[in-house]
């Protein structure tokens, strides 16, 4: 009876874990590259929809390979924390919440042969019913467990007008930004919002998931909610990022230091980086960790850009013993892990990272991330600036007693 007992308790176990699976940006298989969510028309903005309108997102994403396969795709909601909540199909969407990779496209004239997919969705007779947070799910369609890559976006509504203001920050101020936050439910909205507990602003830095902070409750002013003069208002200010482009692979352009072919492949030696951490600022105009892919001389860049290894240093005498470094931006999801950890080379003496990547335009961070943390520091090799331009976003979740999901109630970006 009691072997019996501890066996149901395991696999309840195992059961509640496999529903509380936390869904991250993931790539799965590595013949998939250039991975791009965004609304439909607009392929540099964060994958956002408003709900009760017809936006519609749209992927894309390259297969290197020489004949087509047939994908799907399937859209599951998530929690506040973007984890699976159990929601049937019929709770969040009208009509389904799955379908085909309808579009797909040989490259034209490149060494590195790949077939370029693309579908719009929601399809034309689904639509979202709940606003929140989503995973995307791609896999292949003769064998659904083999999944290709996972993509996170979010749907909202627009039920508080969101005000932001960058103040000076109470600590560091030569070095941080602090955002101050007011809410304001708009005409109509339900009163119960008004209660600060069913309410979890949180404020992200860029796209950085690392550092999204919940924001404390600060105080009352009429009928506004304010949240600031915390200590999670504050964010470090780091530097601007750095760039490449290598839409043109006969001449190097900005930061390539050379281009060489050999044995079929196109490799791209960036020009080395430097430890900015004691340099003064210097503005620098990008795309603030996104990518655009391009090429120079051709029209058709989705099919026409070709691939190549994009070599990464950063010369260093000995390599760090309390962290890692990483690339961090929009070419690596963002995540700090293997994929976008550099490797010191005792050869060279440098951090290096190497990536096989679609011609374009590229920006990027190198953060230290410490031993045992799980936010990276700008401080250690990028330094840290208020006068750094970085866009701050303020996402409203809320869930009352009689909610059954976390509701995304406003949304609000703002340019530092």
């Amino acid at each position: 009876m009691k072997h019996t007992f501890l066996i149901v308790c395991a696999l309840l176990l195992i059961i509640s874990a496999s529903r509380a699976q936390i869904s991250i940006d993931t790539q799965y298989i590595s013949a998939v590259k250039s991975i791009q969510l965004s609304p439909y028309g607009s392929k540099l903005d964060p994958p956002l929809l408003r709900l009760g309108t017809d936006d519609r997102l749209e992927i894309a994403f390259d297969m290197l390979a020489d004949e087509p396969e047939e994908y799907r795709y399937e859209i599951r909601h998530c929690d506040r924390h973007f984890v699976e909540d159990g929601l049937t199909t019929q709770e969040y969407m009208s009509g389904f919440n799955e379908g085909a990779i309808g579009e797909h496209q040989f490259s034209l004239t490149t060494l590195q042969n790949y077939i370029h997919y693309r579908q719009t969705l929601p399809d034309e007779i689904s639509e979202f019913t709940a606003s929140g947070n989503y995973v995307l799910k791609v896999y292949r369609a003769e064998a659904p467990d083999e999944v290709l890559f996972t993509r996170r976006f979010r749907v909202a509504e627009d039920l508080f007008g969101v005000e932001m203001e960058a103040v000076t920050p109470s600590e560091a101020p030569n070095e941080n930004q602090e955002i101050a936050v007011a809410l304001t439910p708009k005409t109509g909205t339900d009163h119960q919002w008004s209660n600060t507990q069913y309410l979890f602003p949180y404020l992200q830095q860029n796209g950085r998931t690392d550092i999204a902070r919940l924001l404390p409750f600060g105080s009352y002013q009429g009928n506004k909610l304010l949240y600031r003069f915390k200590k999670e208002n504050i964010f470090t200010g780091g530097n601007c990022f750095r760039f490449f482009d290598f839409s043109n692979l006969r001449t190097p352009m900005y930061n390539v230091q050379n281009v060489e072919r050999f044995g079929g492949e196109t490799f791209v030696m960036l020009r080395p980086c430097e430890d900015l951490s004691r340099k003064n600022y210097n503005y620098i105009e990008g795309l603030m960790g996104g990518f655009k892919i391009n090429i120079w001389d051709r029209t058709q860049k989705e099919i026409e850009a070709d691939y190549a290894w994009v070599n990464i240093t950063l010369p260093m005498e000995r390599p760090y013993l309390d962290g890692t470094v990483h690339v961090v931006g929009d070419l690596t999801q963002w995540n700090l892990g293997d994929t976008s950890r550099m490797e010191w080379n005792p050869k060279f003496k440098a951090y290096v990272k190497r990536m096989y990547l679609k011609q374009g335009y590229y920006s990027y961070q190198l953060l230290f991330l410490p031993v045992g943390s799980h936010e990276g520091e700008t401080a250690r090799i990028e330094g840290d600036h208020y006068e750094t331009p970085n866009t701050y976003t303020l996402y409203l979740y809320g869930r009352r007693p009689t909610d059954l999901y976390d509701r995304l109630i406003a949304v609000k970006k703002m340019k530092r």
